[in-house]
């Protein structure tokens, strides 16, 4: 039998909950390669610890190629895919959202997901095993107001997923997702100071929870969001 790898690329490292997935991740005894968009900001968070840190755009095939390759020069196969990155922006009413704005949401929270997936799931078919976990959000399950584009492209998140662990699970390959709701991270708490946050999912638990499905624990879960939150 093939012993799983102990090798984890997580995008959006550098990020609260990236973070907090790395964190947990070399506790459990991966090692960890972090991708984000920026190399200072790498450094800053992870300099001194033994991760590989790798700077890429993961909305641009090129360049996830590049990370994808430079990871694999890390030594052990991909064993876990854990994708945090992505981005949240509301305003907009749904008659008024722009192209822009569309193709924004689409592109970090949609796009990524496949450019991503078309280099890492290749590497792990070939060595029949692997896990890959999205971070979606609770929103996608239903249309809110001013929140059109982001809920658009976080459902279609999901829907890739879905899609994804249907061509891929009787081969050795699990996709799966979590869905927070609110998030309690620094940025939401100067966000939103008067919100009550007892509701809110801690980035531990959310942390713990994309481990769960990255690890043994989650090989007999194929294509689910996991709901973190109220």
């Amino acid at each position: 039998m093939t012993t799983p790898s102990r090798l984890a690329i997580v995008t959006g490292a550098a990020g609260a909950l990236g973070q907090a997935v790395v964190r947990q991740l070399a506790e459990q005894g991966w090692r960890v390669a972090c991708l984000d968009h920026g190399e200072a900001h790498l450094q800053a968070v992870f300099g001194g610890t033994p991760h590989l840190l790798v700077a890429t755009d993961v909305t641009s095939e090129a360049a996830v190629a590049e990370a994808i390759t430079a990871v694999t020069r890390f030594g052990d196969a991909v064993g876990a895919l854990v994708h945090v990155a992505g981005g949240f922006e509301m305003g907009e009413a749904t008659h008024q959202v722009t192209q822009a704005s569309w193709e924004r949401m689409m592109s970090l929270n949609a796009w990524s997901f496949i450019a991503l997936t078309r280099h890492v799931v290749p590497l792990m078919l070939q060595q029949g095993h692997g896990s890959i976990v999205a971070v979606s959000a609770a929103a996608a399950a239903r249309g809110q107001a001013q929140k059109a584009a982001y809920i658009a492209s976080k459902s279609a998140l999901q829907r890739l997923v879905e899609a994804l662990s249907a061509e891929v699970r009787v081969r050795g390959v699990h996709v799966n997702s979590v869905a927070p709701t609110t998030m309690d991270t620094p940025a939401n708490r100067t966000a939103m100071p008067d919100a009550d946050r007892s509701a809110w999912v801690s980035l531990d638990a959310a942390a713990a929870a994309v481990v769960a499905l990255a690890s043994a624990p989650g090989e007999a879960v194929h294509g689910q969001h996991l709901q973190l939150g109220a």
